[in-house]
């Protein structure tokens, strides 16, 4: 083992695929993590703004998770077990059915696919397809629903769609709120489908993230996305809301359209769902458009159920009642008061998101990732998001205690007085 730690990231680079991301930009061996903080190898500490990319909205390892995890592997509770009837998975529902659906007036079923974001994502456009008889999907400009094909198909993002390989179809993009300027994007859309030779098939859905994460934190107003849901409904449309990054409290609320006048027909979720960091996706349905067969979308790990137990536990120790949310509100003024701030720093600069999904767009991608790197020198994982990655993205967990979030503020703040001094004194 000493003898590995010697060299720590050479395995890494002679081994690992190309594809490999994240780890580029932090090229340190992470070996712990509590909360909000990871430790390298060498046991130096870094505060998280990137929390599994919003996987770990509660944070790492949160205690009564890990208690109930470990006692339920040690006790030999069911590891796999494809989508039988388990305790866990039934702990889940009740939990699920209780403090979020139940509250909410929501009357979906729970269909669990394939433990990633993006199998939620398909099987949505599948099961939307198959309801309507249509083949059309409506995407918007900047979403990002995944890198497998069909949901690729809607993804807007150039660098990922090269990937492919092959002809993405299926789908028609159209202009997310305030993506041109002077245009009404939602009177378009409504035109289009409208007009005989608008040029759009009659869809199966209309599909949407409320605030695009990977796409720069573009916050669609409430108005847009109730007109977007009606739209789909007048068109004989599913109106699908891709929650899997702006969803689990990530916006403030459990789901991100609760504060809008919307029912979704699908809901796609994964990353926090399990709260725990572990693989585990799921489609929630309106009960009438519940019609695959048995089998007809499905996946040998479909259903993690150690995913179940700590899923179980983040609903009801963060959602049993009101008192995390309003905790949610008195945070996400602290980042838009924080945030404004250092964006005051940058010229040009200014906020965008929603909630605590928020971020700077700085102009360029050369400068966001400049600024990211070294923030990560000062102990302070962050990461970009936009289509140039020009927007310094902050997805800290929901748990942050106020201390260890003003502390990774001043930190951001100190990389951009680095970084952006001396660039404007040598502009001048």
């Amino acid at each position: 083992m000493a003898k590995d730690m010697a060299q720590p990231i050479s395995i890494f680079k002679r081994r690992e695929s190309e594809a490999r991301s994240y780890c580029r930009g932090f090229s340190k061996l992470f070996t712990e993590a509590r909360g909000s903080e990871m430790f390298d190898v060498d046991g130096n500490r870094y505060i998280d703004f990137l929390a599994g990319c919003s996987s770990l909205n509660y944070g790492h390892n949160d205690p009564d998770m890990k208690a109930a995890l470990i006692e339920h592997i040690a006790g030999d509770g069911i590891a796999h077990g494809l989508d039988l009837h388990t305790d866990a998975k039934g702990g889940f529902l009740r939990a699920f059915e209780d403090h979020i659906l139940g509250p909410r007036g929501m009357d979906h079923k729970v269909m669990f696919t394939g433990p990633t974001g993006a199998n939620a994502v398909e099987a949505a456009m599948k099961l939307a397809r198959k309801v309507t008889g249509r083949t059309n999907i409506v995407a918007f400009t900047n979403g990002f629903h995944g890198v497998t094909m069909g949901a690729l198909a809607a993804t807007g993002n150039g660098y990922h769609r090269g990937g492919a390989g092959i002809d993405k179809h299926g789908v028609t993009r159209m202009p997310y709120d305030s993506y041109a300027e002077g245009v009404d994007s939602a009177a378009l859309l409504e035109q289009m489908l409208a007009d005989p030779s608008g040029g759009i098939d009659a869809p199966a859905a209309i599909m949407m993230e409320t605030v695009q994460g990977e796409g720069g934190l573009n916050a669609a107003s409430r108005e847009f996305v109730e007109r977007v849901a009606k739209i789909a409904h007048d068109n004989g449309a599913l109106f699908i809301v891709d929650d899997i990054q702006a969803g689990c409290g990530r916006t403030g609320t459990f789901f991100s359209f609760e504060e809008m006048d919307v029912q979704p027909d699908i809901v796609t979720m994964a990353k926090s769902a399990s709260g725990f960091g572990l693989p585990f996706a799921m489609v929630l349905i309106r009960p009438e458009h519940d019609v695959f067969g048995p089998a007809e979308h499905n996946g040998t790990f479909r259903g993690n159920t150690h995913a179940f137990v700590t899923a179980r536990v983040a609903i009801e120790k963060f959602w049993s009642d009101g008192s995390f949310q309003r905790e949610l509100a008195g945070k996400a003024v602290m980042m838009t008061t924080a945030l404004s701030e250092i964006a005051e720093m940058i010229p040009g600069a200014y906020l965008k998101g929603r909630g605590l999904m928020q971020g700077i767009d700085v102009g360029s991608g050369e400068l966001a990732s400049e600024i990211c790197a070294r923030a990560f020198e000062l102990g302070l994982v962050i990461e970009t998001s936009g289509p140039n990655d020009e927007v310094v993205k902050v997805l800290a967990p929901l748990t942050t205690p106020n201390e260890t979030f003003r502390e990774g503020y001043a930190i951001l703040a100190q990389a951009v007085r680095d970084i952006v001094k001396p660039a404007t004194i040598a502009a001048q």
